[in-house]
């Protein structure tokens, strides 16, 4: 599985779910997840993947999304 196609799979999924192969392809790129709230209790599901958070940061633009809004994190290995 290459980081593209898993990464085209991985959006709007959780991290949680993403299957040992999709983790593989996609350790050690940075995904972006809403910001936690308690308020509005958002659904913890991937919204970008790039390279850098920057990366990130520009595909939410380019969805209407703002990056502000966000927490970015490395994926790592599942084990």
């Amino acid at each position: 599985m290459t980081a593209s196609s898993a990464g085209e799979a991985a959006l709007g999924l959780s991290p949680d779910v993403l299957s040992i192969a999709q983790r593989r392809a996609l350790a050690g790129r940075w995904i972006a997840l809403p910001v936690y709230d308690p308020h509005t209790l958002p659904l913890r599901l991937i919204q970008a993947i790039g390279s850098s958070p920057e990366e990130c940061a520009l595909a939410l633009r380019s969805r209407g999304l703002d990056p502000a809004l966000f927490e970015y994190s490395v994926l790592q290995l599942a084990y």
